[in-house]
Order: C-alpha cells, then structure tokens, then sequence
C-alpha cells in the first residue's frame, strides 16, 4: 500500500504565501480608505467592510492551504494563525504609513488621503508607533481590532477543518477498498485444471442408430 502524504510541508508554504499577499492587501485597503466611498466608510463605524476583508483573507489562507489535498491536522492552527497575522500586519503596515505620511505632512482639519509616493520606510517608521496602539492599548478601546483578527483566524479554522477532514475520509476510503481487495481469498483451482471445462460429449449406447455415412 502507497504511504499517503500529509501534506504539511507544501501546506505550510501555500499558507504563508497566501497570508503575505492578503497582508498587502489589506495594508492597501487601510492606507487608501479614504478613496472609498463615504457611505461604505461611515456605516457603522466601517467595521462591516473590515470583517468582510477578514472572512477574504480567511477563505484565501484556507483554500491556498487545503489545494495540496492536506492530511495533517497540525496545519489547522497554523491557518488561523496566518489569517490573523495577515489582518494585523496590513492593519499596522497600512496605519503606520498612513499615520507616518500625516505626520510629516503636517497638521491638517481633512483626514489624511495617502498615495503611492507615501509608500517608504520612513514614513512607515515615523508611524509606527501610533499603529501599534491599535492593539496594545485596553481592550475597551482596541475590541474592533481585536475582533477582525479573531474572525479571520476562526474562520481559517473552520474552513480548512473541513477540507482536511473530507480529505481524510476520501483517503481512508481508498484505504479500506484497497485492503479488501488485497484480503479477498483468490478462487480454489485444482492442479491442471483448465480455466473453462470443455463441453461434454453426449455417449451413444448401442441401440442408437447412427447416421449413415454420405458418399
């Protein structure tokens, strides 16, 4: 019987990769929030279009992990583990150089309205302080942020359950029909018998006429 993979491995970098490009994703999203409309920014306090970006990130980790047909139960923390990571690293990715751009852009009564050009080191630096306290600060004042992480990382967790364990059961299927195959008792056959018994012959007695012979 074949040894079935698990799939840890290439799970693990199918994950990661994933959660690099949602980071940006969402580092994007947040650094260019203001380009959005004010109606989708302003209903309740824009937290709707967060926690949908967080289910995104968590359907992208979970199915970029569960393409390699995965076995291995170990990978499920680990999904959570790079949904939530990817929300918090473009949430203060974004943030810092949003923050980073308004500070050196100077005080202004408009709120700050990034472009590529803002994209650097410094400001991201300059602004980094000001985004770490979206997390480090009480929970009465950081709950939203902590909540897109928590949806995010559940629902990675969730999905890729599912995917594992229908894979799991796939497999073990193949197992079971593969095994009772190799189990089943081979057809009893004596010595020299042949494969088809040859058809047998009807035996004239001798009161049976025979047919004449033709010329």
């Amino acid at each position: 019987m074949s040894h079935k993979r698990s799939g840890l491995l290439p799970g693990l970098l199918a994950g990661l990769l994933a959660a690099l490009v949602c980071a940006a994703g969402m580092g994007m999203v947040v650094l260019f929030q203001q380009s959005l409309p004010a109606a989708v920014i302003t209903f309740w306090g824009g937290h709707p279009v967060l926690l949908g970006l967080s289910l995104v990130i968590a359907a992208l980790v979970a199915l970029a992990t569960g393409a390699v047909r995965p076995r291995s139960l170990v990978l499920l923390p680990f999904a959570a583990l790079f949904a939530g990571g990817a929300v918090v690293a473009g949430q203060i990715t974004g943030s810092s150089i949003l923050y980073g751009a308004a500070l050196r852009g100077g005080p202004s009564p408009e709120p700050a309205t990034a472009d590529l050009g803002d994209i650097d080191m410094t400001n991201f630096n300059t602004g980094l302080q000001d985004a770490l306290a979206l997390y480090r600060g009480p929970l009465a004042e950081t709950w939203s942020a902590w909540l897109y992480v928590a949806v995010a990382a559940v629902a990675a967790f969730a999905l890729l359950t599912l995917r594992v364990t229908r894979v799991r059961r796939a497999q073990r299927a193949q197992e079971d029909a593969a095994e009772a195959e190799e189990t089943k008792e081979p057809e009893y056959r004596a010595p020299f018998e042949p494969a088809q018994q040859p058809t047998p012959k009807t035996t004239a007695d001798l009161f049976t006429p025979r047919k004449p012979v033709k010329d």
